[in-house]
């Protein structure tokens, strides 16, 4: 078969298969020219998923006449403009498109309609192409002072074949909605309108540029919940800094798919992001659940390649060990000053199951473990009702079995118990302890408040962190193998794993190369006792290659760690002495990340006293 000339309009349509995917891809190609334009306010209005029709509008630049027949000519673009040299560089893209193919592959495929006002001209002009077709350039009305309104009708009726990939008209608007969200997530100082079918969807006002405009933006996306939970996330090191916000542990979901990343202002799905925000919490939550948090990454363009995928979703670091690092070491530090915190929604969803299903108030959507026990022969909140304090004995007084005489010889966790009468700390964050529920419950009274802790949860996480920390400092203790196991990989991942090989060593597992295609191990952590090597090095070099990062070595680790803190720690139902009580709430006050267990779970619940008496109806 002879070598042949595709036409001008196939190869348009072969590059939109690329570029645009289904309507979302359109509507994100679009947003992302009004927002290069300068745009403050953009409007979008969908139709039948987008397929029947999508009008996108914005107060930008705008076009003159002479631009808009360039505007939809293939690999014409205003982002990209040559250096002294003559010379295009690709590395150094500070724009979100560049390549100049969007306009040019939705109108190879649809019908598409530009009309525009260039800032300072009196005259609009608009411009229609039709499956390939352009036609010429003619007056046109306008409604703003500039700006451009990009219409496209009848999308992929030029590509039939395309239509039968499509999903549902609605699954095709969520999609939609997800774009504009991630969008406007990225740019808070730009207001975002979305209209489905003629409905409002979105309305987002621009906000002030900073952290607290970011975290008003993401408060209306992601709800109250997530600004009331979420870190103030800034830190920056070689010139790449990492801002943004990241929920507390306990503030966490069932799938990833609250986690927005973005790189110079670009929401990207990175592995590499992905695998860090992981790593950052893999230490507080289980492997079934995952952190809710919006990063941004700002660096340098020339140190990123975002020229990776034609649809601008993945980037390539020059430095991608450094930016993980920074992610990595950046959330955890935050979570570490958040120091005993838990989220606010544990103490919701509390709320909730003390509420009887006829109660008049609306009972709110639990997001997290809740404290149900209100049928179990309950306790009365102190101070919220203090006629019925009184006649049900509690926390409005100091309970015999909890707070017995204390004697020199009284067994306590940390701290000497003061000598009678006992010392009421109501004023400390988890404040005093008052009684013990059913031998597994610490119930504390703080200043305006009743604070719930699980004993066991809690002092599971004090003993962990410290055993950390021992470990830290003093590393991990190694086991040398009598016969060291040869394990067989491919030739890359023996690669990644040697390469590795400080870093692992620091963890207890000693490596080098053996040959092509295999890994010599001569010692393994002490901690893990018989373990089988080869299947750990097999899981190291699975992380290595989808995370860039020895997870499975770390989690094991702290695998082991839990379970040894778990058998090491207070066991529910065991009666504590007031002073052991007060002790185990100094030390949850003292020590980081003790607000949730090993698995994400809350180690106590904090019910303010005006939500105490909203429940019997005092407020």
């Amino acid at each position: 078969m002879p070598i042949r000339r595709l036409p001008t309009e196939l190869i348009n349509r072969i590059a939109a298969g690329e570029v645009v995917e289904r309507p979302a891809s359109a509507v994100k190609e679009l947003v992302e020219n009004a927002l290069d334009a300068g745009a403050s306010e953009i409007q979008v209005q969908v139709d039948g998923g987008g397929l029947t029709r999508i009008l996108v509008a914005d107060d930008g630049g705008g076009l003159t006449a002479d631009e808009l027949p360039l505007a939809v000519e293939r690999h014409a673009t205003s982002k990209l403009a040559p250096g002294e040299d003559g010379d295009y560089d690709l590395l150094r893209i500070a724009t979100l498109g560049f390549r100049g193919e969007a306009l040019p592959s939705i109108g190879s495929v649809a019908r598409l309609s530009i009309a525009s006002r260039s800032r300072g001209m009196a005259d609009a002009h608009a411009i229609f192409v039709d499956g390939g077709a352009v036609g010429a350039v003619a007056p046109a009305g306008f409604p703003g002072p500039h700006g451009a309104r990009v219409e496209v009708r009848d999308l992929f009726y030029a590509t039939p074949a395309r239509l039968k990939f499509m999903k549902s008209e609605r699954s095709e608007s969520q999609a939609i909605t997800e774009e504009i969200k991630r969008q406007a997530m990225a740019h808070e100082a730009v207001g975002f309108a979305l209209d489905i079918d003629g409905r409002r969807t979105l309305r987002l006002p621009a906000e002030a540029a900073g952290d607290a405009g970011r975290l008003a933006r993401l408060a209306t996306i992601l709800g109250r919940d997530f600004s009331d939970n979420a870190l103030l996330i800034d830190h920056e090191r070689e010139g790449v800094r990492l801002s943004g916000y990241a929920g507390l542990p306990t503030y966490n979901r069932g799938n990833a798919a609250h986690q927005y990343l973005f790189v110079n202002g670009r929401p990207v799905r990175d592995r590499l992001l992905q695998g860090a925000l992981r790593g950052a919490y893999a230490d507080f939550l289980a492997r079934d659940r995952h952190p809710v948090a919006a990063l941004y990454v700002e660096l340098d363009p020339s140190l990123v390649d975002v020229n990776v995928h034609p649809a601008k979703a993945e980037v390539r670091f020059r430095d991608p060990g450094l930016v993980r690092g920074l992610i990595v070491s950046g959330l955890r530090h935050s979570l570490a000053a958040a120091g005993h915190r838990a989220s606010t929604t544990v103490a919701q969803a509390a709320l909730g199951g003390f509420r009887p299903q006829s109660a008049p108030f609306p009972s709110p959507r639990p997001s997290g473990a809740g404290f149900s026990a209100w049928s179990q022969g309950g306790w009365t909140p102190n101070a919220a009702a203090a006629a019925v304090a009184q006649a049900i004995p509690g926390l409005s007084e100091v309970s015999a079995r909890a707070e017995p005489a204390w004697t020199p010889d009284a067994p306590g966790l940390s701290e000497e118990p003061a000598a009678a009468p006992v010392f009421d700390p109501v004023d400390f964050p988890l404040g005093a302890a008052r009684a013990q529920v059913h031998e597994t419950y610490i119930v504390a009274q703080t200043r305006d408040g009743v604070v719930i802790v699980d004993q066991h949860a809690a002092h599971e996480r004090l003993v962990y962190e410290r055993m950390k920390a021992e470990m830290a400092e003093g590393g991990v203790a190694r086991q040398a193998l009598l016969l060291p196991e040869v394990v067989e990989l491919d030739p890359a991942e023996a690669e990644r794993v040697v390469a590795r090989a400080d870093e692992l060593a620091a963890l207890g597992l000693v490596v080098e190369a053996f040959g092509a295609g295999a890994v010599l191990v001569r010692e393994v952590p002490a901690l893990l006792g018989e373990t089988d090597a080869a299947g750990l090095v097999r899981d190291i070099a699975d992380d290595l290659t989808e995370n860039g990062a020895a997870l499975a070595l770390k989690e094991r680790l702290e695998d082991v760690c839990g379970t040894m803190a778990c058998h090491g720690s207070v066991r529910a139902g065991r009666r504590l002495t007031a002073p052991e009580m007060n002790a185990l709430l100094r030390q949850m006050e003292a020590t980081p990340h003790s607000g949730q267990c090993n698995h994400g779970r809350p180690t106590y619940v904090e019910l303010k006293l005006a939500d105490i008496e909203r429940l019997f109806g005092r407020r």
